[in-house]
This record gives C-alpha cells, structure tokens and sequence, in this order.
C-alpha cells in the first residue's frame, strides 16, 4: 500500500505536475521578456546590436555548456554503478551548423512554441518587438499586453516557486524508493557533478 498509494500514488502525481508547472511557464516566461524588451528600444541599430548578441551569448553558452559536460563526464563518470533500466526509446539525427542557422527562422512559430525551440522563438520575439516598438503609440494596446502578460508570468514562477519544495521532496522520495540504497552513491555523484559543471559555467 505504501509504494502503490504514496510512492507511485502521490509522489509520482506531485513530482510530475511540478515538473509540468515549470515546463509550462518557459516558452511564454521568454517569449514575452524578449518582446517587452526589444519593444522598448525605438533605435533599429540599438536592436540589432542586442538581437545579434543575443542569438550570439546564447549559441556561445550553449557551446561551452556542452564541452563543459563531455569534459566532466569523461573525469567523474557520474552514476557509474546506477542502473536506470531505461530503454532507448527514440534515436536523435544530427544537425549540421549550417541547419541550425537555417532553423534560427522558424517556418511555423506556434510549432516552434509547441516544440520549445528556444532559437526561432528568440528570433521571431526580438522581431515583434521592434516592430512593436517602432509602431510605438499606434500599437500601444498590444504592447500593453504584453507588458502586462510579462507581469502575470512573474507572478505565476513566484507561486510555482512557492510549491517547489513539495515537488522536489516528491521527486526525489520516489526517485530514491525505485533506486534503493545501492543508487544513493552513484545519485550524489551525479548532483555533485552537475553542480560543479553550472559553477564551472
């Protein structure tokens, strides 16, 4: 009763809305911070500046991101010894650099959304945003929209936040229930190695 009611029960339900709670939130939490912010820049070479270096400190973090990663998975090995008991289920294709920056123009914004495809989001939001901020006063019921949609995405994170703790202890109460005490060790390896990769970052 305690592992089918409690562990696969409530843990599993709680810990899996948490996770879909912070899911939901970060397309619209970047759409709308983007707009808002390119909005408020009338200068078409001010925007460009700041859409040009967005795009570039977000492939440049993405990149160091990844060599950090295969460089502390190469010395620690995280969760050696754990076995997961996962099967693959799906098979990832390459994509050339050349693609990605074909990809950075989305064909269908609201399948780019859908799919969280945060590059082509970027770039059709910094797009809206200056034209939203170049129509200025013509357009001031949009952009007063997405003000105040960026304001209610604040306070929806800050609620979420509130709740995170019960979604975390859910998370990991069931985690380590499946694990047993064998994958304690090999779990807090892991952490730790992921900790030490966003201080390295």
């Amino acid at each position: 009763p305690a592992d089918d009611v409690f562990i696969e029960g409530i843990c599993y339900v709680c810990g899996q809305w948490f996770v879909r709670l912070m899911q939901m939130l970060v397309v619209p939490l970047v759409f709308c911070s983007i707009v808002c912010g390119a909005a408020s820049m009338s200068d078409p070479k001010m925007l460009g500046k700041v859409g040009i270096g967005t795009i570039a400190i977000y492939l440049l973090t993405t990149a160091l991101a990844v060599i950090i990663a295969i460089i502390l998975a190469e010395v620690c090995k995280p969760g050696m010894g754990l076995d997961m008991a996962v099967e693959p289920t799906t098979t990832t294709t390459e994509q050339t650099f050349a693609d990605m920056l074909i990809n950075i123009i989305p064909k269908n914004i609201v399948a780019s959304m859908n799919n969280g495809d945060m590059l082509p989001i970027i770039f059709f939001a910094l797009m809206l945003g200056f034209i939203l901020g170049r129509l200025g006063k013509k357009v001031a019921t949009v952009n007063r929209f997405f003000t105040q949609f960026n304001a209610i995405m604040m306070k929806m994170i800050g609620v979420i936040l509130r709740v995170a703790p019960i979604g975390i202890f859910c998370l990991i109460t069931r985690t380590f229930c499946n694990l047993g005490v064998s994958g304690v060790l090999p779990m807090v390896e892991f952490i730790g190695t992921v900790y030490l990769g966003l201080a390295v970052q």
